[in-house]
């Protein structure tokens, strides 16, 4: 099976990071993978964005041009992102700041209040935990335990980190399984 997603959202949501955590997750799951950031304004409060690849079998190019899958983390993102779905693909909108519905009825939407379930936690910054741990429910394109894994060994100086961490991806696969 091969799942490519586009993550996306506003500079210093940390698109990138969870990104990268799933990309990590699936290599220590051995699966291939790939990963490609897209910088450059972006990064001063415009939307980035992010591609990977997940798959059982090698990956001929890295690009991602019609994705299996999309977080929104933002309205721009929604709107450029969203019909460039796969018909059957799975979208997953940060309702706590995209108020408005999908346009399409030919994929799976899940709204998902990441946001409101940081702000829950006690930490606004793991939003970004929140969507990819719906992302995960979703498509099963990586397990929770292969991404808490990678994200023990990115922060393995900063320990502290994993239990919110591990929390908010947990909530965004309740959002999902319920």
């Amino acid at each position: 099976m091969i799942h490519e997603v586009v993550m996306a959202g506003f500079g210093g949501q940390g698109v990138m990071l969870i990104g990268q955590l799933m990309t990590y997750g699936g290599m220590l799951a051995n699966k291939q993978v790939s990963w490609i950031p897209s910088y450059g304004p972006e990064m001063r409060g415009g939307t980035a964005n992010c591609s990977i690849i997940v798959s059982d079998e090698p990956i001929g190019a890295p690009i991602v041009s019609e994705p299996t899958a999309v977080i929104a983390m933002n309205l721009p993102s929604l709107e450029k992102f969203e019909p460039l779905l796969v018909p059957g693909g799975v979208l997953i909108i940060n309702s706590s700041l995209i108020e408005r519905k999908a346009k399409r009825n030919d994929i799976k939407v899940y709204y998902v209040a990441a946001n409101d379930i940081a702000a829950e936690l006690g930490n606004s910054k793991v939003a970004n935990m929140v969507v990819l741990g719906s992302l995960l429910a979703a498509t099963k394109a990586v397990d929770s335990d292969s991404v808490l894994k990678a994200f023990a060994k990115m922060f393995s100086k900063k320990p502290q980190l994993l239990t919110i961490n591990q929390q908010a991806l947990n909530r965004g696969i309740e959002c999902i399984v319920e």
